[in-house]
């Protein structure tokens, strides 16, 4: 069953815009069909009830989905990485239920955000995260920021109930920190959303890994291999999905 993202409530649904056309043109539905459409983070199993101009007119059955969602809402903040490496992570850290997409201008960033093209890279983006959303059947579509400097990151730290920092130097030690154990931590305080930082190519640079630190972020170890920039947030994703579902 085909699922679709609205910014209304249920009652007013209607569905417009690409994804009317791909109702209509695509899929070539007729009235009476069924879709799920998700709306204020809830899916519903809806009919399709008219067509009217560009727009398709869905009515609620009274049938809900129940949330896919990670018991946590887990905020990625990375640094800016080379090539297309951020279009990766927004597809499969959506997959993995990520909550939102940080990025961040790190010292040993070797790409500079684009000011004059970042409004549409944004916006590719967010559609990225919209169509792994629907793919993976999720029911929030994790919101993509537009990159913020290291100083902006680190005021933002007081928004989230924990803060975790990939520290390759933590991988590197003897007695790592595990960081399922402190995820057990997090958990039992009913914590409900934590931010977790990546560094890019390179990692987070001593400087910086001290500065968040000392504004309350913990280390955590992701095993005793140095990850990829893209590789490292998949892992705590999917080590966070493991522990908590």
């Amino acid at each position: 069953m085909q699922r679709y993202f609205i910014d209304t409530t249920i009652d007013s649904a209607r569905i417009s815009g690409e994804d009317a056309r791909h109702i209509m043109r695509v899929m070539r539905m007729k009235e009476g069909a069924e879709i799920i459409v998700v709306a204020q983070d809830t899916a519903y199993i809806c009919t399709i009830a008219a067509f009217e101009d560009d727009d398709v007119i869905v009515k609620a059955t009274g049938r809900t989905i129940s949330s896919p969602e990670l018991p946590i809402r887990v905020t990625v903040a990375c640094g800016l990485p080379k090539g297309d490496k951020l279009e990766l992570i927004t597809q499969k850290a959506t997959e993995l239920g990520m909550y939102a997409l940080l990025p961040f201008e790190a010292e040993r960033s070797i790409v500079k955000w684009d000011v004059k093209k970042g409004a549409k890279k944004q916006e590719r983006l967010q559609k990225i995260a919209k169509e792994a959303a629907e793919q993976s059947h999720r029911t929030h579509i994790p919101e993509i920021y537009e990159p913020i400097k290291f100083s902006q990151l680190v005021s933002r730290m007081g928004d989230f109930d924990a803060v975790f920092i990939a520290d390759e130097e933590d991988a590197k030690a003897e007695k790592r920190t595990r960081f399922a154990d402190k995820l057990k931590n997090v958990y039992d305080k009913e914590s409900k959303s934590i931010l977790i930082i990546f560094g890019p190519e390179g990692g987070i640079a001593r400087k910086e890994a001290d500065t968040l630190k000392q504004a309350g972020a913990q280390t955590m170890s992701l095993g005793p291999r140095i990850l990829r920039a893209e590789t490292a947030p998949l892992y705590a994703l999917s080590a966070i999905s493991y522990e908590f579902e």
